[in-house]
């Protein structure tokens, strides 16, 4: 066994299960590994690595924020939170921001905020609210949000779990609507469902459930941590809908594939309920943080990534979507979030990702067998050429193998 693999293996909690390769050098779209050789990196940390790995504008911020000053807490101003927020403020088209460090805390910043406007502004009971999610959503992995988790892998071992949370099915604007109640105080939805296979909801779904919950007086909180900044193809993945909510949570690319940086952005009326020590972070907000995450949001502006991802991801899908054969059920997406579906009778997910790592190409399976593919957004025409020839050669194999057995069997 290599060596790294089996230190990990020794001291490491069992809670992840990498593939056998370890990466020691990234630069654009690519890494290397141990032993020298390139792969295409098609999984871009879960969407973390929008801008390509090492991108030099952003590796040049931090290595002059921290030549400067590194972290001092939130009791204390700072000449680099400010326009850090006011950037993403501006960007997103909303009121104020609340900087903290992972996805996960952004919405559970984000659920805070939902209940005590609840209690302080709807005028909901103490105690009463509640929080409308989709079921297959995926916010992260605390106790308050895997409680509204319809995984069961994600929810066995860790309860109790919180009260004030319901489910309805994703992509069915209808049953938002039967669900809402007078104690109802937001609904948080995933523009596109990003672990729960890459699924995108019926057109005009979003715009939908914003009227609805206009009406009700309900908050429309959307999570774009991993659909946002450029991701699929908008700056916000809810864009597609012509929707603003009245919050959304931003991650992964925030930090430009350096640091953990998120942020919770919403209309004043919701930030407002925050009073000096209601929510905080240690790190949230720090200096280093600020200085990368203004960088990467004027790289994505600057450099065209949105609209590049737009253009890119077009490319892909359709060169995806052209592998024809039976193990492939469906190839969807938008932008660069795409997910290819696979036969469950035929091959698992994470199989092909072995395979695909044989053939030199990077990812992750997510839920209904589907492979994801979400490269950095930095993504050329003949990266994804390479890419596509890779796992058409892979499929190809899928065939080889299966008709080989059926020979054996017979």
């Amino acid at each position: 066994m290599n060596e790294y693999i089996e230190r990990e293996a020794r001291y490491c909690a069992n809670n992840y299960a990498p593939l056998p390769v370890v990466l020691v050098r990234g630069e654009g779209v690519h890494v290397w590994d141990d032993a020298g050789r390139r792969y295409i990196d098609l999984l871009g940390g879960y969407s973390a690595v929008s801008h390509g790995h090492r991108h030099p504008r952003l590796c040049a911020a931090l290595k002059r924020q921290v030549d400067r000053l590194d972290v001092v807490s939130r009791a204390f101003h700072t000449d680099r939170l400010g326009d850090f927020v006011a950037r993403a403020c501006e960007l997103t088209g909303q009121e104020a921001g609340l900087p903290m460090n992972t996805g996960a805390e952004a919405v559970e910043t984000a659920l805070k905020a939902a209940r005590k406007w609840a209690y302080k502004v709807k005028g909901v009971p103490n105690d009463a609210a509640e929080i409308i999610t989709c079921e297959g959503n995926f916010h992260g992995r605390t106790i308050a949000i895997t409680g509204f988790s319809t995984v069961d892998q994600y929810r066995d071992g860790f309860g109790p779990y919180a009260p004030g949370f319901v489910q309805v099915p994703f992509g069915d604007a209808d049953a938002l609507e039967r669900t809402i109640t007078p104690d109802t105080a937001a609904f948080l939805v995933e523009p596109i469902q990003g672990e729960g296979g890459v699924i995108v909801p019926p057109p005009g779904y979003l715009a939908r459930c914003a009227r609805i919950c206009a009406e009700h007086d309900v908050l429309l909180i959307c999570d774009e941590i991993q659909t946002g900044l450029g991701r699929t193809g908008k700056l916000l993945a809810c864009e597609h809908d012509d929707v603003r909510p009245d919050a959304v949570t931003l991650g992964k690319a925030l930090g430009g594939g350096l640091l953990p940086v998120s942020m919770f952005l919403a209309r004043r009326e919701v930030m407002d309920v925050f009073n000096p020590g209601d929510h905080g972070s240690t790190f949230g907000g720090n200096p280093i943080s600020a200085a990368v995450g203004l960088e990467a949001l004027n790289v994505l502006v600057e450099e065209n990534l949105i609209e590049r991802s737009a253009e890119m991801g077009d490319y892909m899908l359709a060169a995806l979507g052209a592998i024809d054969s039976p193990a492939v059920v469906a190839t969807r997406g938008r932008g660069l979030f795409i997910g290819m579906e696979f036969h469950p009778d035929i091959i698992a997910a994470s199989e092909v990702c072995e395979r695909l790592l044989s053939h030199g190409i990077l990812t992750k399976e997510t839920h209904r067998n589907t492979v994801r593919f979400a490269p950095p957004l930095t993504i050329s025409k003949p990266d994804i050429d390479e890419a596509t020839a890779r796992i058409r050669d892979m499929v190809g194999e899928i065939h080889l193998d299966r008709a080989h057995r059926a020979r054996r069997a017979s």
